[in-house]
This record gives C-alpha cells, structure tokens and sequence, in this order.
C-alpha cells in the first residue's frame, strides 16, 4: 500500500488511501487512530492496518484531483471496472436498443388490420412504421445534450419511461393520426438509449477488446427488427393489431429495471462526482456553456453530421451503402408478406417466423466482425506495441469483415428473387436472407469500428449521427413504396434490382481498404495518421 496527500480544503488535510493499484479507495478526513500521515514521516510509520509504508523512494506523492483520472489503474475509471461491471453495464444499453428497434417492424404484420380499421390506403396504414423509424433519426439530437450535462446514466432513465408511455397510447390510439404520431414520439423517444450506447461502450472498453463489446451492441438495430415480426404477426393473427404494441412494454419495463443498477460511465460525470464528493475544486469546464453549449451539441449531432456527409468522402459512402442495406432490410418488411403469404399461402403468424433466418445471419455478421478483429486487428495491435508505436493502428485493419461481407448482400438478394415461386420449397427464400443479413451486419459492425478509429471520439461521434441519419430516413422511406414496386415488377425483378444496386456499393470497403490513408489525409477534420 502507499500513501498519497490529498490536496482541498486549506483547513483541513484529507489524506487519501490508494490501492496498490493506484486508486482511490477511502477518504478520510483528520480523524485520529484511522490514518497514517504520510508527509514528514520516515519508513517506520505505519498504515491503519498496520502495515508498514515503503521506503521514501518507492512511495508516490501525487496530489489528486478532479481534474483527471489518477493514473492508469485509477478503479473509478470504467476501463479499469471488474470484467463482470463491464458487461453489466454493456448489456443495458444493447438490451435497449434490441426492445426499440424491434417497435419498429412489430407493427408491419398489423398493418392490414389498421388499414381496415381505419379505412385508409396501405401507404397510409404503413406511416406509423415509417414516422417511428423517422423517430429513431432524430432522436440523438436529444440525448447528446441530455448526456453531456448530467451523464449518460440519466438519458437511459429518463428517456425510456417516456418512450413507454407514448407507446402505450399508440396501442389505445383511436385515428390514424393518433396512431402515427406517439408511434413518431415513442421512436424519438426511445433511440437516446441507442444513441448513448455507443457512447457507453467507448466508456467501457479499450479500443483492442472493444469490438467484441461494439459487435453485441451493435446487433440490436438488426436482430430487433427481424424478430419483431415474428412477435408482431402472432400477436396481430390471434389479438389484433393493438397488441403489436404490448411486446414493446414487455421488454422496455423490465430492462428498465434491470438497468437501475447502472453506474455512470462518462469520465467528465464521473470527475465531477468525485470533486463534490471529496470537497476538491471540480474539473475544468472545456468549451462553451449554457445555451452555447447546447448549439455545439445540435452541431455535432446535426449539423456537423450533415457538412460531413457532403464533405468527406468516406461518411459520404459508408452512410449511403448502410443506409441502401437499411432501407433493403425495412423493404423486406413488405415483400415477405407478399411472398410468404401470397406466393407459398403462409398465415400472418408463421410469416413473421421466416425473418429468424436475417436473426440468423445477423449473429454470425457479428461473429465474423469478432473473428476478423482478433486475427487481424488485435494482430496489428501487438505488433504495434511490439515495434515501439504504443498500439497505434491503420484504421483499414478495421475493414476486412466489411470487405468479405459485401458479397453477402447481392447474393442474398438475387438468391431471394430468383427462388420465390411455387415450384420451390420456401426454405430457399428463407436461407437467402441469412447471407444478406450477414454481409449486412458485416458492413454495419465493421465501418461504425472504422469511422471511430478515423475521427476519434468526437468527430466519430459526428460520423455516426450521419450513418444513424442516412440510416434511418432510408429504413423509413422505403415501406412506403416497396408494395408499388412488387406490384409493378414482379418478385424476382424489384429484388433482382436491390440485388444490381447492391453490386454498384460492392467495391467501397475494397476502395478504401486500399486508398484510405490519402483519403485521410485529405480531410477537413482531424483523422487518425497511423
């Protein structure tokens, strides 16, 4: 054990028992019999415990503050949690992005109903799908300052609940008007906790075990809505469409229990805790205030990701090739009823049951992601250490899942087109979507790790309100035509044409994999150089 002086309150001296790890583990503060003064002492004084201090040279004497983690191994610091802390707090956050993202394509098997119900056009009964994944978009423009003045801890909290009681009224809504609108809210409402997932990770893990983490969290957005119609078409066969809407809150209320127990994870919370709680000048305020302070937060969830979609070319293609695979995944809400139901004659129940095969290929996109970080990046990394270059990485080394997965999308699709048709067994269309669904989580996992790593924590955050935007203004615009276009061109050619745009996006991770450095090198903000 060592000793170390804690600076404050002039009159009153706080000595500050660390860890042999170096963090702080009891304060105390002037009290006789229950501290060891360390300042002018030779080495026969001994701690509380009675254990003697180590010689003068070996004892450190720092003064600790609020203004900075102590150290490395500093144990108030969410890198430094236990294991089992990290993947509490990492599974809250995936746990509510897999309960929100599954509102989103619950409904789409009620959606006839509603349209009876209500008698209005499919178009129309589909907006309340759209209006909440159009939620999902503009909701993290919400939680950015909500998570930089009080923490992420409290935008689970808060944000949550409301999204619970906004579908809670899209169940008992008696208009398409209102229906469509707390559908809009409980999406808005309901993204902050995926938008401060991410975050949250970032917190928690290290960059070289930190895909693992991003990989499970970053599931959610496509294991959610592949088993929500699953959920969604028995509940809309055997209750109606009302009760599309009773599964969210069956997971929203008890993950939001379950979250209760969450620390909080952002380092500037954290500091300014541990100054209120020690009674020692808190951390330095860093950048504007107030109402400024809430602008430059609508600027880098807004504003900035839009001058950077148009601006740097890697946003720039990386949000328009997820969002393309996005808005596929939401048109597949509207051709699989058409193919499940009208070609193959199956009811609305067993229907939603084939989207378990995107489930399917979604986990083993994450499993790829995982495999493909440790053989290669996590190679890199101790090379780099190795070399002398503390673990700095090529950002490329990020991509080599995205790379083998864009072959997945085009051959899911044309496998899908080509195969839905009586004279063959259903099971054909069904497997087609699991190379789909794994070269799409492929891509997604692996350029959100890469925008990261590019443009570090603030301006990847940036970079990834611009894929969410792309994203989900994709996923909600598609419904809205996919059935005309069905219609239209037949099964086998609206797919087969997905499957030709697919083939046009192919060559993005390759191109970057290959040229990235000189694009990096070229951008308008602070990149990565290694």
């Amino acid at each position: 054990m060592s000793m170390y002086t804690l600076s404050g309150d002039s009159s009153q001296e706080k000595a500050v028992k660390l860890s042999s790890r170096g963090g702080v583990t009891n304060a105390i503060e002037g009290r006789h019999n229950k501290t060891a003064d360390v300042v002018g002492k030779g080495p026969e004084t001994t701690l509380a415990d009675g254990s003697d201090i180590p010689e003068k040279e070996d004892a450190l004497q720092i003064n600790v503050t609020a203004h900075d983690w102590n150290g490395p191994d500093d144990p108030e610091n969410p890198l430094n949690w236990p294991l089992w802390q990290r993947i509490y707090h990492t599974t809250v956050p995936s746990l509510f992005g897999f309960a929100v993202t599954l509102g989103s394509s619950v409904y789409t098997p009620g959606y006839p109903d509603v349209e009876k119900r209500f008698k209005v056009s499919s178009t129309v009964a589909l907006l309340p799908l759209s209006l909440y994944v159009l939620g999902l978009a503009f909701g993290p423009v919400l939680a950015a300052p909500i998570s930089e003045t009080l923490g992420r801890r409290v935008v689970y909290l808060i944000s949550s609940p409301i999204a619970a009681m906004f579908t809670l009224g899209a169940g008992f809504s008696n208009t398409i008007a209102a229906l469509a609108i707390t559908r809009f809210f409980a999406g808005f409402f309901g993204s902050p906790a995926l938008a401060v997932g991410a975050g949250t990770n970032v917190d928690l893990w290290a960059p070289v075990h930190r895909a693992a983490a991003a990989s499970a969290f970053l599931l959610a957005p496509v294991l959610g809505p592949a088993i929500g119609p699953a959920v969604g078409g028995f509940a809309a066969q055997y209750k109606g469409w009302r009760w599309t809407q009773w599964p969210i809150l069956f997971l929203l209320v008890p993950v939001y229990l379950y979250s209760l127990g969450m620390k909080e994870t952002y380092k500037k919370i954290i500091l300014q805790k541990r100054a209120k709680r020690l009674g020692i000048p808190p951390p330095p305020k860093v950048g504007p205030s107030g109402l400024a302070a809430v602008k430059f937060l609508i600027t880098v969830t807004l504003f900035r990701p839009v001058r950077m979609i148009f601006t740097e070319p890697i946003v720039f293609f990386f949000s328009f090739y997820i969002g393309f695979n996005f808005s596929v995944l939401f048109a597949f809400f509207d051709a699989f009823p058409i193919v499940f139901e009208g070609v193959y004659h199956f009811d609305r129940g067993f229907s939603g049951l084939t989207f378990l095969g995107i489930g399917f290929g979604s986990c083993l996109g994450v499993a790829t992601t995982m495999i493909f970080n440790r053989l290669r990046y996590h190679k890199e990394y101790l090379r780099s250490h190795k070399e002398g270059r503390g673990g700095a990485v090529a950002p490329e080394h990020r991509l080599y899942a995205a790379m083998i997965g864009s072959f997945g999308v085009p051959v899911g699709l044309f496998w899908f087109a080509w195969t839905s048709r009586h004279d063959v067994h259903w099971i054909s269309p069904v497997l087609a979507t699991v190379p789909f669904a794994w070269g799409n989580i492929s891509i997604f996992n692996a350029a959100t790790l890469y925008l990261v790593d590019v443009y570090g924590p603030l301006n990847g955050a940036s970079a990834l309100a611009a894929t969410g935007l792309v994203r989900y203004i994709a996923g909600a615009v598609s419904p809205l035509f996919t059935v005309q276009m069905y219609d239209r061109m037949g099964i086998a050619w609206a797919t087969s044409l997905l499957g030709f745009l697919s083939l046009t996006m192919l060559p993005i991770p390759w191109v970057l994999f290959k040229f990235g450095p000189q694009v990096r090198e070229k951008s308008h903000f602070d990149t990565i150089k290694a």
